[in-house]
């Protein structure tokens, strides 16, 4: 599947500091921010700097640096945040049927309340 990446999206605005964003984290490689609207007492969004649509996108064409700095960082948030003790969760969602709303990778970690069942039924 070929990727088109859309460089007027709201995260690449972000990443090119055309829009404020209340920055939780910055790394060589991502960007991590509180949600505006948030879900959940705890929610932060974590993004790549690179041009990825989605997580298989990021994982079959980025470079291991890119990947190891990501995945790091998602773990060192969560540590800093204190969320271990009660749990958390992390969302990705990719394409129309997964409700993707921005074309960029972005992973959601969500906690502070119980947060319910994955998904609910059709």
């Amino acid at each position: 599947m070929g990727y088109q990446y859309d460089d007027q999206n709201i995260f690449a605005k972000i990443l090119r500091g055309e829009i404020p964003n209340n920055t939780v984290m910055e790394t060589e490689h991502c960007l991590a921010f509180h949600d505006i609207a948030p879900q959940a007492p705890t929610h932060v969004l974590v993004i790549p700097k690179g041009p990825y649509v989605t997580f298989d996108h990021f994982a079959q064409e980025a470079s291991d640096a890119e990947i190891v700095d990501y995945v790091r960082t998602v773990g060192k948030i969560c540590a800093d945040l204190g969320v271990e003790a009660d749990g958390w969760r992390l969302i990705s969602n990719a394409g129309k049927d997964g409700v993707q709303e921005v074309p960029h990778l972005h992973v959601h970690i969500l906690a502070g309340r119980v947060l319910g069942r994955m998904l609910e039924k059709a």
